[in-house]
């Protein structure tokens, strides 16, 4: 995406909103949820991701790819060669066969999804509660020619009741339900759509076992990633897997990919951290990049070339990227957390 396409977006995407005021009741919100006070003020999370995402989602896309999440890293490779490259392993690890019905979970703007129908002809249902990054997906599935291919619902997928049961043979969440106020709710919800003998691919942000409740620093750094990706809470490895068996599902694997076999000598945070590290990378990821970013997009906003509160919203996600950093380099944090489970017949 193009700085002109960017502009473009965002003037549709912020048109009439005061953005300033919204980073500031995000925060405020996030406020409320770090500080336990949610329950007396009305706080409802699920709206506080929604806007996360209503904020950040053409940024997203323009500093990362049209695929919102992490992947196994190589230094020979682009990030999006080895986004490209993860895609292909859980089209793999699920054993897709042309004609399957496919749920994606929590879908984005679609980019995993584009290309599962490419490669494995599958059919795709894609679920998002966000309708500003559904139609997207749609438009971007058009301009792909695969649009006959998917069907959307726009739903949380804590609730899923226009699904019938048994209704998939697999199934795939890349990322989303690390957003679940109930992870074992939202696993039982993805159980019941599954036909019996399904396979259902997952990938999760985790806290690893590095991290010590009783550290002050790791506190802190768990604290900003919840803030700066909007997270409730960030599970361990162990409770994912407990909330799979506990949902019905027999786990087949599940393994840090950000570490051994997978582990290619780059680190999932380099991006953001600095210059080089994969094939192509991009100066703008990296923190110099990011505050000369926000010092362009300020003044382009008073030439009026991007909305008013667009480098506030840049500033959230420089924070969130230093969180993500911190997290990587103390290794207390991964979100390659990824398993394959099995509904059983």
């Amino acid at each position: 995406m193009r700085l002109h396409t960017l502009s473009r977006r965002l003037h549709a995407a912020f048109r009439g909103s005061d953005v300033q005021r919204r980073v500031r009741d995000f925060d405020e919100w996030m406020d409320h949820a770090d500080t336990g006070d949610a329950g007396g003020t009305g706080y409802n999370h699920a709206e506080t991701v929604l806007e996360y995402y209503n904020l950040c989602s053409d940024f997203m896309v323009f500093g990362w790819s049209e695929s919102l999440h992490f992947a196994p890293l190589s230094p020979r490779e682009s990030l999006e060669e080895s986004q490209i490259k993860h895609q292909r392993s859980i089209i793999d690890s699920l054993d897709l066969q042309e004609g399957m019905s496919v749920i994606d979970v929590g879908c984005g703007v679609g980019g995993p999804m584009r290309r599962v129908v490419r490669e494995a002809g599958v059919r795709v249902l894609g679920v998002n509660i966000n309708e500003q990054q559904l139609a997207r997906a749609k438009a971007l599935h058009a301009e792909a020619g695969i649009g006959d291919m998917v069907d959307y619902l726009a739903a949380s997928f804590m609730d899923m009741s226009a699904i019938a049961d048994e209704t998939f043979d697999r199934g795939y969440a890349i990322e989303s339900t690390c957003h679940a106020p109930d992870k074992v709710g939202a696993f039982a919800e993805i159980y019941r759509v599954l036909k019996p003998g399904a396979l259902f691919w997952g990938q999760e942000m985790c806290l690893t076992d590095v991290f010590d409740p009783e550290d002050s620093r790791h506190q802190t750094i768990k604290a900003e990633l919840q803030r700066g990706i909007a997270l409730n809470e960030i599970a361990t490895t162990g409770e994912v897997d407990r909330a799979l068996e506990a949902a019905g599902f027999e786990i087949i694997e599940g393994r840090d990919r950000a570490v051994g076999q997978d582990y290619a000598g780059t680190p999932w945070y380099l991006p953001m951290q600095t210059y080089g590290g994969t094939k192509r990378g991009a100066l703008h990821t990296i923190p110099l990049g990011r505050q000369a970013m926000i010092g362009g997009v300020q003044l382009a906003e008073m030439l009026r070339i991007f909305p008013k509160g667009s480098a506030d919203v840049i500033r959230m996600m420089d924070r969130t990227a230093n969180a993500y950093t911190a997290g990587g380099e103390t290794g207390i944090f991964t979100p390659l957390y990824c398993f394959l489970a099995r509904k059983p017949l």
